[in-house]
């Protein structure tokens, strides 16, 4: 298909802090016990994508990314890992390896996307509208009722997440207006000749940009060169190709022109009265066939979406809480993407874990390689990891434990995540907390909503 696809693995991740580290950088961060970034490569590997660069923020992190992945995909992709500076964003990873890029069309994609929603059909749709952008997009995922750690509390609801505002033409696969970030507090201001060209746009805010684009390189490279202020892909770039996809000439030529002035402003306090209609004029045949005032034909150049299906699955690993809840989704209604078999019970136990006397371990979990429990001990809507050593009268609830973890007798642990070699004592109460790798919680503490770990030397 002549695609080149660049994964971009990503950086330290301040906001999964304590669960990244410099050993455990985002990218291997484990989804049902496999590092999070090996869902994004066998997704690409189904779609036939097996040439591929992935860009990873510090070179530490990229010596660590690139072993796993020599080791883990050396007979089935082609991988090439590139160390890039960090906090040079999304755009500036692309800038930097744009000497790397030599296709005609560009795939972008997040390294922290965990979905069953194929790339191909992306770039197909990317092919089919000879389009300069197309990006994936899904139903905005629902989360837990705190961003800082997982739901463990008595308010179980589930509400869905704001992640932008879209505009879409009457088709529904031109994108037309997009709104992200700090624009999602604004008054909405779509240009006139957006307007006046298609007519009738339909605004959704139930829409999550799931951080997978087609790109054509061309075009990529001019607006990254010209625009070298641009650090993000999402709040730059895609919304600077979105305003300007009536001036084509700007891109194709180089000729940099005013963007237009005119503007329709819309109270961003009304948007759940325009949900389906901001304007009720008729839409013109094709508004990518415009005329000037000569009469003289001028093509605009298009912007694209693939909305994925509504039963798709489609989640980033983007906070704390997204971790836990696709640690929860793999082994319970996404199981289909765990690649593992479940057993009759609808749980995972690794044939080399060794159990208790009247331990139970329910439905949607899983118990990795090696690891021992105690006797009467209950896991429910769990992750345990691999060679972890849990003693006796143990409760564990929708929680996530990584590798070489020790707990002691008689803990609870509730709606919390336990990094790799924590050292857990006697009856301790962790709910909703997350502790990070190495650290040591002393007997009989009892801690809620915490984020316990080393201090930095």
């Amino acid at each position: 298909m002549d695609f080149q696809v660049v994964v971009l693995a990503g950086d330290f991740a301040n906001k999964l802090i304590p669960l990244v580290s410099k050993e455990v950088p985002k990218a291997l961060l484990p989804v049902a016990n496999r590092p999070v970034l090996s869902y994004v490569l066998e997704l690409l590997e189904q779609s036939n994508l097996k040439d591929l660069i992935v860009v990873v923020e510090g070179q530490d992190a990229a010596v660590r990314v690139g072993g796993w992945i020599s080791g883990a995909y050396v007979d089935r992709l082609h991988v090439e890992v590139a160390a890039v500076p960090e906090d040079v964003g999304t755009a500036g990873a692309l800038r930097a390896i744009a000497h790397h890029l030599t296709a005609k069309d560009i795939m972008v994609v997040s390294g922290d996307l965990v979905s069953d929603v194929p790339p191909g059909a992306v770039a197909a749709a990317h092919r089919r509208h000879d389009a300069v952008v197309t990006a994936m997009l899904c139903s905005a995922p629902v989360s837990g009722p705190s961003d800082s750690g997982p739901s463990g509390g008595k308010d179980k609801t589930k509400k869905p997440g704001r992640y932008n505002l879209i505009g879409l033409d009457p088709t529904k696969q031109f994108l037309l207006y997009i709104a992200t970030g700090a624009e999602l507090e604004k008054d909405i201001r779509i240009q006139k000749s957006i307007l006046r060209a298609v007519g009738q746009m339909e605004i959704r805010a139930d829409l999550m940009d799931a951080h997978l684009y087609a790109f054509k390189r061309s075009v990529l490279q001019e607006v990254l060169d010209q625009k070298d202020t641009f650090q993000s892909l999402r709040q730059d770039v895609l919304p600077y190709l979105v305003r300007s996809q009536l001036k084509s000439k700007v891109l194709l030529n180089g000729t940099p022109q005013a963007e237009e002035n005119g503007n329709e402003k819309i109270n961003s306090q009304k948007n759940q009265v325009l949900m389906s209609r901001i304007l009720a004029n008729a839409s013109t045949p094709s508004f990518h066939e415009l005329y000037d005032t000569n009469g003289s034909a001028r093509r605009s150049h298009k912007c694209c979406v693939y909305i994925a299906s509504d039963s798709k699955y489609c989640v980033r690993l983007n906070s704390i809480q997204a971790f836990s809840d696709i640690n929860r989704d793999i082994i319970g209604e996404a199981s289909h993407l765990s690649g593992y078999s479940f057993s009759a019970h609808n749980n995972i136990i690794h044939p080399s874990a060794e159990l208790g006397a009247k331990t139970t371990v329910g439905p949607h979990c899983m118990l990795g390689e090696g690891s021992q429990m105690g006797d009467k001990c209950s896991v429910k809507r769990s992750v345990i990891g691999r060679h972890c050593r849990i003693g006796s009268n143990v409760k564990v609830a929708n929680s996530v434990i990584m590798n070489h973890v020790t707990i002691g007798d008689g803990c609870s642990i509730q709606g919390s995540v336990i990094c790799s070699n924590v050292q857990v004592q006697e009856r301790v109460v962790l709910k909703d907390c997350q502790v990070g790798a190495g650290f040591v919680v002393t007997a009989g503490s009892e801690c809620k909503g915490e984020a316990l770990a080393k201090k930095d030397k």
